[in-house]
């Protein structure tokens, strides 16, 4: 009896291949999202169990960095914003940046006023990005259009992230909607952010512009912000990635959390999706993650 498991009975990428390189599809996006699809056809689950893993000792906290902040760093620094999702939880069909949250602004309202009013403190141009959808980006462009012309007309606001096709459930096939063929596609998710950068040769292009430092987070995170004490610290250790995080709070017990990998001693996260059931109460308690 043959094993479902093996190499050889495995859905094929080809045709998932040859409909993105026919969409246009760079080749670093193609990568990426092969290697998520082997992984969900080799029945890989992505279950990080509570005993391959350590509690995070510590971390640097904001309060220990000592270096003075350095200003300059701004001029060799992007801001970009994640921007892809749509607010369809929310009963909006378009960006879920465009949500209000106070006083008539949204989310990109606020993240715009954010960005000018850096610039304005420290004197310094900082560069602002979003990474777009197909989904979002027709909305998001029209909106700083309108009320924000100036950030609308500098130079590479926006950078598309990829798209990937979707997938029939049973086979692994590229799915087909003949009424819509749009329906055929989806975002592959904020993750893509390094083979867009790379895809659209947009890293080339920022790296010959003399830039060298990124600041991500998401549209609807207003409490992230560039912070110039981190950004000189970053700097200042030569690091190539750095996460600012928090602390958890009993509001938090659902969400990700750190961890120490114990085969590699690697940093990681794990979110909900990745836990056991019998793993949740390991999981949920922030006295230990």
């Amino acid at each position: 009896m043959g094993n479902n498991n093996s190499s050889d009975n495995m859905a094929s990428f080809e045709p998932c291949r040859t409909k993105m390189e026919k969409e246009g599809i760079a080749p670093s996006a193609i990568s990426a999202f092969e290697s998520t699809f082997k992984s969900l056809v080799s029945g890989n689950t992505g279950i990080i169990p509570e005993s391959t893993i350590s509690p995070v000792p510590e971390l640097v906290h904001t309060d220990s960095i000592s270096t003075a902040p350095n200003s300059a760093l701004l001029a060799e620094t992007v801001v970009l914003k994640l921007n892809g999702g749509l607010g369809t939880g929310m009963g909006l069909d378009k960006a879920k940046s465009l949500l209000e949250v106070k006083n008539g602004d949204t989310f990109l309202d606020l993240t715009a006023k954010q960005v000018m009013c850096m610039r304005e403190e420290f004197g310094e141009n900082v560069k602002f990005m979003l990474m777009n959808s197909f989904s979002t980006s027709d909305d998001t462009l029209e909106f700083f259009q309108t009320k924000y012309p100036s950030l609308a007309a500098e130079e590479g606001l926006e950078m598309l992230q990829n798209k990937v096709p979707k997938l029939d459930a049973t086979t692994y096939a590229p799915a087909t909607c003949e009424s819509d063929p749009s329906n055929e596609w989806c975002p592959p998710g904020h993750g893509d952010l390094y083979a867009a950068l790379i895809g659209s040769g947009r890293l080339d292009g920022l790296l010959a512009s003399g830039y060298k430092y990124m600041f991500v987070s998401n549209s609807d995170n207003l409490g992230a912000t560039l912070d110039l004490k981190i950004l000189t610290h970053f700097a200042t250790i030569d690091a190539s990635f750095m996460m600012e995080c928090c602390e958890r709070t009993e509001n938090d017990k659902k969400g990700g959390h750190l961890a120490i990998r114990d085969s590699d001693k690697h940093l990681i996260l794990r979110e909900s999706a990745m836990c056991s059931d019998e793993d949740e109460a390991a999981f949920q308690d922030i006295t230990k993650h």
